[in-house]
């Protein structure tokens, strides 16, 4: 019965285990110019797993079209590391816990992926979770419109990425998108998947 949370755990661990450096926003951008570490801020994303049916499933939100930033977009639970956080792990467990109502004492973490630079100055750290037994989860309205699910199986095949050009600021940036059903997954929360894709598919 246990079987199937075994196996993907243990992928996951393997994965994680695969040395990497850190992703950005400019990796398909030959202009880009290096942001120095001392301007980023600190925050953290979770990459939570959920097995459903002994499928793993990718929990991931669209925030709602009335934020400041990045509205309408899909994004991972998570946000800017606070003075109160721990560490990185602490600021995703918390942020997950506010945005969608997942309890962090379900939360098995098993690692991170290298940390993602942003366009906006941030280097966000994606924390993988286990999510261990049954949750009901909730959208906190005032920043997510909807919760859903995507098989890690979709998100783990390099086929299903594609890469698109849009003006940012009066210039041409390329990046990431894995479009699922009516959700267009693109950008920050697109390449960081692909990281965990690449890691898997290694």
């Amino acid at each position: 019965m246990l079987r199937p949370t075994l196996d993907i755990k243990n992928q996951l661990l393997g994965g994680l285990a695969i040395s990497t450096s850190d992703s950005s926003d400019f990796d398909l951008n030959s202009d880009y110019q290096n942001i120095t570490h001392k301007s980023l801020r600190e925050a953290a994303v979770l990459v939570a797993v959920l097995m459903i049916n002994d499928q793993p499933q990718i929990i991931l939100t669209k925030r709602t079209a009335e934020l400041k930033h990045h509205p309408g977009q899909i994004a991972f639970p998570g946000g800017k590391v606070d003075a109160k956080d721990a560490d990185v792990v602490g600021a995703a467990l918390r942020e997950a816990k506010e945005e969608i109502g997942l309890p962090s004492g379900q939360v098995e973490v098993l690692g991170c992926l290298a940390p993602h630079i942003t366009i906006t100055g941030f280097r966000v750290t994606p924390i993988i979770g286990l999510v261990n037994g049954t949750v009901a989860l909730r959208p906190e309205q005032s920043e997510v419109d909807e919760i859903f699910i995507v098989p890690l199986s979709f998100l783990t095949d390099p086929r299903n990425y594609y890469v698109r050009t849009r003006v940012y600021f009066g210039k041409s940036r390329k990046y990431y998108t894995v479009p699922y059903g009516p959700y267009y997954i693109w950008g920050a929360t697109a390449r960081m998947l692909r990281g965990l894709a690449e890691r898997l598919q290694t």
